[in-house]
């Protein structure tokens, strides 16, 4: 080694993880510039003649991390997954350059290739449908955002000195058989012309060129019988529309000597790979198709998407959206507001007796659904009977048992509440057995003598029998899980009473919210908390409610005043792409994965008693109050695993 301190070759080395850079955060960007020397002319590092597990670090990362720009290498694992059938697992896995092979100002491209995960006995978890993967972006340099990757092949670039994430999800069927899957996941690093392909194709323009070639088929497509000048002026325009794609620069790769191109042998480029051996156990156990616990969830559609209320585009917006969020075991609803604080609640657009309206309600992944109380927007006659003709086809239902009635949020004072009673009377002299639903955080505020809380805990009195589902706010508690006992102590369950939590603002740290940069076990630990406390549904005031926007596709904004994140389960997939696909959140996946860990809590509990379920949320270290709960996934896999040993038997 040269001591002399000159490099004469003026050869620029990498910056090392850790030391004097790492990360854009810490001065890589500073020898970003220098460091393109390296390709400058001609490739110096070829990345099809080295390992690439010497250009890139890879590692695993659970579900509950929040993986960070800066998040440092671990040291490389194989994926082993337990999952029932019906469920969602998911783990996400790592990329972080360790130098870069690229020349045009990203550190280099990988490419991920997915193989199906299959059983001794030939069974298969398929890639692209129970097996798929989601890129991490940022939200407010907050990894949120799951954008869906191309499989079972698909491209990423990585920047100097920042980690990027890949989100895989396994969804195994609920006829799947049980037993043990493997596959395996191939990550490579890709040399230039691949580089160039992937930046150059992107979404939008893969979207560009299906359309061309579509249009292409279309102009050839329907000659029979057609005159022939007609069919040789249609293939003149379609030869001269594929010359035209063919000189993309996505194809430049092809372009010398007559097509062929240089292309790694498949052996050799699967020895130069990262091989990470990805494993399922799906055992014998079926979630429910419809979720143990009822969790809802107002959407909003006409301020982003800006549709005319009751227009093609906006029955089609709402289709589309009720459809996505039950694969989350979310039932949605929608609403308008009236005035003050009356909301008119719906999960069906359409009215009882429309073809469509038996296909919302009547599907076994709904939990709950709330019917619309016309009379909230208009005291005509015509509302009133609307409301009355609805209710009487529904009653008739299997169905019902699952409709509420949400008619006004956050009563304040005796008027509101007097409100809320003349509504539910109406509602109840044509349908004795509906239930209302209030979602309240105080008692009325001009009750007399009473303390501030005292009215809070009175409140069934007050609006009894006029409200069946209690609906309270966990800010209320803060972390006085003893409260539980005294608002409890007022319902009356042999009456059919209820008690549903929500969150909304608050709490706040370190307690279980949804916000955008909360801890991923913080999110989790929202259904622990609900299971815990022994509450039989879950409300969420909002899922997709930014500020008002003039296109879909525009930039995303939280509302004014609220915690980041806060009522925004999911983005609009305009912004990102252009597919009308909405966009989870990281945060979203883990209400999911909150839901499932209840149904495996009220498995265990059916089998040894509910007192047995709680002394195994303590016992794994998983959750034992509001603000103690675990900060790392271990407890969970522990607790799912116990389980597993002696329910599976």
């Amino acid at each position: 080694m040269d001591s002399s301190g000159v490099n004469p070759a003026n050869f620029i080395i990498p910056p090392v993880e850790g030391i004097a850079g790492g990360g854009t955060g810490y001065g890589w960007a500073d020898v970003g510039t220098e460091s393109s020397n390296l390709c400058k002319g001609v490739n110096v590092i070829d990345p099809t003649q080295i390992p690439s597990a010497e250009l890139l670090h890879v590692w695993c990362m659970p579900s509950t991390a929040n993986v960070g720009q800066q998040e440092m290498p671990r040291p490389f694992d194989h994926v082993s997954l337990l999952a029932a059938r019906n469920e969602r697992e998911s783990v996400q896995i790592a990329l972080r350059p360790k130098l870069s092979w690229a020349s045009s100002g990203i550190a280099g491209t990988v490419q991920i290739q997915c193989t199906d995960l299959c059983s001794a006995s030939g069974d298969r978890l398929v890639v692209g449908q129970s097996l798929t993967m989601r890129h991490v972006v940022p939200i407010l340099g907050v990894p949120d955002a799951l954008v869906p990757l191309d499989l079972p092949i698909a491209q990423i670039n990585l920047l100097p000195g920042e980690t990027t994430s890949i989100w895989v999800s396994v969804d195994v069927p609920a006829g799947q058989p049980p037993g043990h899957y493997e596959g395996q996941i191939l990550i490579t690093a890709l040399k230039a012309n691949a580089e160039m392909s992937a930046q150059v194709l992107s979404k939008a323009e893969k979207y560009n060129l299906y359309r061309e070639l579509k249009s292409c088929l279309e102009m050839v497509e329907p000659v029979d019988g057609k005159p022939l000048d007609e069919v040789a002026e249609r293939l003149k325009s379609a030869t001269s529309s594929l010359k035209r794609l063919l000189l993309w620069p996505v194809f430049q790769e092809f372009y010398k000597d007559n097509g062929s191109c240089d292309m790694m042998d498949e052996d050799a480029f699967t020895n130069i790979s990262v091989n990470m051996k990805f494993n399922v156990t799906v055992w014998d156990f079926t979630l429910p198709l419809t979720p143990s616990l009822p969790a809802i969830s107002e959407t909003v559609i006409e301020d982003r998407f800006a549709l005319e209320h009751g227009s093609e585009g906006w029955y089609d917006a709402l289709d589309r959206h009720f459809k996505w969020l039950l694969q989350y075991r979310i039932s949605p609803y929608f609403c308008r507001w009236g005035d003050s604080m009356r909301i008119l609640a719906y999960t069906c657009p359409w009215p009882a007796d429309h073809p469509r309206s038996e296909e919302y309600y009547s599907d076994p992944r709904l939990a709950a659904y709330a019917v619309p109380y016309a009379p909230i927007l208009s005291c005509s006659n015509e509302a009133r009977d609307s409301s009355h003709k609805d209710v009487e086809i529904l009653k008739s239902k299997p169905h019902w048992r699952k409709a509420y009635f949400y008619l006004w949020d956050e009563p304040l004072n005796s008027d509101q509440y007097e409100l809320i009673r003349s509504m539910s009377s109406d509602i109840r002299s044509y349908a004795p057995d509906a239930r209302i639903l209030t979602t309240y955080y105080c008692g009325p505020s001009d009750a007399h003598g009473s303390s501030t809380f005292e009215a809070f805990v009175k409140v069934p009195k007050y609006l009894r029998p006029h409200t069946q589902i209690f609906c309270t706010s966990e800010w209320v508690l803060g972390n006085r899980e003893d409260l539980v006992n005294d608002i409890t102590a007022e319902l009356q369950p042999e009456n059919g009473e209820e008690w549903w939590t929500y969150v909304c603002m608050g709490p706040s740290d370190p307690q279980p919210n949804w916000h955008l940069g909360m801890r991923g076990t913080q999110h989790r630990a929202v259904m622990w908390r609900v299971w815990k406390e022994g509450g039989t549904g879950f409300l969420y005031w909002g899922a997709n409610c930014y500020e008002k926007s003039l296109v879909a596709s525009a930039e995303i904004k939280f509302r004014r005043g609220l915690p980041p994140g806060d009522g925004v389960l999911f983005y609009p997939g305009e912004v990102f792409s252009p597919s009308h696909e909405p966009i989870a959140s990281i945060r979203l996946e883990r209400i999911l994965s909150g839901m499932q860990d209840i149904e495996y809590l009220k498995l265990y509990s059916s089998r040894y008693g509910r007192e047995e379920g709680l002394a195994l949320l303590e016992k794994t270290g998983a959750y034992l109050s509001p603000e103690r709960y675990t900060l790392e996934h271990t407890p969970i896999d522990l607790m799912r695993a116990e389980i597993y040993r002696t329910c599976g038997a």
